[in-house]
């Protein structure tokens, strides 16, 4: 299923749930005093979803995909995370800027205040040097702690499209990265969550960023250094992972810092991110 979180004009303007079905949304309002949040649909698990679906297959509701604003797919999520140099060729995109590949998992936060929706502004603030990256995103669904990269897969609810937005001159201030990669709207997502089932294998997707129409970044994921269930085995190892949580888990080559010269984002740019088998998110900087 492809789960949504919307706006219609309707109720004040409160954010609904909706389930995505080709040109238009199944509006879950009939589970709204159960599932009231994408965030209790996640902690809600197999039954949550089990709801859903039987809503879905009983119900004739339905409102054109157009007619509404998709919002970021989870309301606010515990964890922002991110990994870097996580695909080789990007890697050695770094090396020879001078910036020293890890030899382990290399993680960073963003800051959940950073969220913003899959069609929403990309506002550049004080940088100069704004740059794109676009990354599968997994959804932890369940509760994860020491956990094997064998058992890693029964932990992710599900998948989406994220653009990790880069401050590069902000990003170097500090080792750690995240004020560079957490400035407001710098964490588009969406458009909205595919449940792990109707992706199967996320390592065969493939991934792509346009920017003005020009593509500048083409891979799939089984280019990752680190696969998704090695990072989620990881991460677990040092701290637990929680339902919502965001790992967005790597770009490919073809970042604007990579270019020669570099190219960085300039007002009026459209950056357009795709993943197959979830869809695109499209923001327009200001």
């Amino acid at each position: 299923m492809k789960l949504a979180r919307y706006k219609d004009g309707t109720n004040g303007g409160a954010a609904k749930l909706g389930v995505v079905i080709e040109d238009q949304i199944v509006p879950l309002t009939g589970l709204q005093q159960e599932y009231p949040t994408m965030m209790s649909v996640i902690t809600g698990g197999d039954a949550a979803l089990a709801a859903i679906r039987d809503h879905v297959a009983a119900t004739t509701d339905r409102i054109p995909l157009a007619s509404v604003s998709l919002l970021a797919p989870v309301e606010r999520p515990a964890k922002f995370l991110a990994i870097g140099m996580n695909y080789q060729k990007h890697a050695e995109e770094a090396r020879r800027l001078g910036v020293a590949v890890p030899e382990k998992q290399f993680w960073f936060n963003k800051q959940t205040s950073c969220l913003s929706g899959p069609f929403d502004p990309i506002d550049r603030g004080v940088s100069e040097k704004v740059d794109y990256e676009v990354e599968l995103g997994a959804v932890i669904g369940k509760p994860a702690k020491g956990v094997s990269e064998a058992d890693a897969a029964g932990h992710v609810f599900g998948y989406t499209v994220m653009n990790d937005v880069s401050a590069r001159d902000w990003q170097q201030h500090a080792p750690t990265f995240t004020v560079g990669k957490s400035f407001d709207t710098h964490g588009p997502v969406g458009p909205w969550i595919v449940t792990a089932d109707e992706i199967g294998d996320p390592h065969t997707l493939g991934l792509r960023c346009f920017v003005n129409g020009e593509l500048r970044q083409d891979s799939d994921t089984s280019q990752l250094i680190h696969n998704i269930w090695a990072q989620i085995s990881y991460l677990s190892t040092a701290f637990t992972l929680e339902p919502g949580d965001l790992l967005a888990t790597g770009t490919p080559e073809g970042v604007g810092v990579g270019r020669t010269p570099p190219v960085f984002l300039q007002p009026g740019d459209v950056v357009r991110c795709e993943v197959d088998k979830i869809g695109a998110i499209e923001n327009k900087v200001l």
